[in-house]
């Protein structure tokens, strides 16, 4: 008898985004890192859009609308830290979840701490540990909109 449809070859192919389990804006002026993330997260299931640094994050952030912020945070133009304090003092945006994904030394950190960031995951990264991230703070969005917070 021949097994069909789910299986092994479901998780190999999860790259859909109709189902997509949420959007994710990823920020990083390495386009290697940007490829980096977008395949790791769009193989869980995620939908990623990219910028390029700060000033671009915020220029596409209304019309992208991500449930998740993925942040470096030395970048040209307007580096992470700056484009969480913008982000954050934005009433459109002041709730989206922020993660940090840098070499972040704990002055950085702590820095973070007091602009709202609500995670970091320090460059070099394993997979498992982002998507682990991003899946942490989706399920606070979730939590949030469920529970009738806007």
């Amino acid at each position: 008898m021949r097994k069909t449809g789910t299986g092994s070859a479901r998780r190999a192919y999860s790259l859909v985004v109709a189902g997509a389990s949420g959007r994710i804006l990823v920020v990083d002026d390495s386009e290697a890192i940007r490829q980096l993330i977008r395949v790791n997260l769009e193989l869980e299931g995620f939908e990623v859009v990219t910028a390029a640094d700060g000033a671009e994050c915020l220029e596409v952030i209304h019309q992208v609308r991500p449930d998740v912020v993925t942040l470096d945070v030395v970048m040209p133009r307007l580096d992470g830290l700056g484009t969480a304090a913008r982000l954050r003092s934005d009433p459109g945006t002041r709730d989206v979840p922020l993660a940090i994904v840098s070499a972040c030394s704990r002055p950085e950190v702590e820095a973070g701490l007091d602009v709202g960031v609500d995670a970091f995951v320090a460059k070099p990264f394993e997979p498992a540990e982002l998507v682990g991230v991003v899946r942490a703070l989706m399920k606070r969005v979730r939590g949030a909109s469920s529970s009738g917070g806007n």
